[in-house]
């Protein structure tokens, strides 16, 4: 599974660079996930402008790797494609994750 992580301030981008989370990678999504989610950042902004796809596992390998960061912590979304955003307001998943039209978006809320 294709993630890199860098810091950005008092928040950490994990950017995705593969086209679909689906069921084949789901589970490696997660473990990864947790690996670079791991620094303990108060906010964690997934970057999801490479995903074109996503099916139920992968909206729930993205919902447990909320749920890993625990209470303290956050994860928000930006740069959903149309198809990914249609998946997350299908699903009202969109009124639990804070999703930002862009990392650029997110990085000037963080920021500012």
């Amino acid at each position: 599974m294709n993630l890199n992580s860098r810091d950005d301030g008092d928040f950490q981008v994990i950017a995705v660079h593969e086209p679909r989370i689906d069921a084949a990678v789901a589970i490696r999504f997660k473990d990864r996930m947790r690996e670079l989610a791991a620094a303990g950042a108060p906010h964690v902004v997934l970057d999801l402008s490479e995903v074109g796809f996503i099916d139920s596992s992968g909206l729930g390998a993205i919902v447990a790797a909320m749920k890993q960061l625990g209470p303290t912590r956050r994860l928000d979304l930006a740069g959903l494609t149309p198809a990914v955003d249609r998946v997350f307001r299908l699903t009202r998943m969109d009124s639990v994750f804070t999703i930002y039209d862009s990392l650029a978006d997110a990085q000037a809320v963080y920021s500012g």
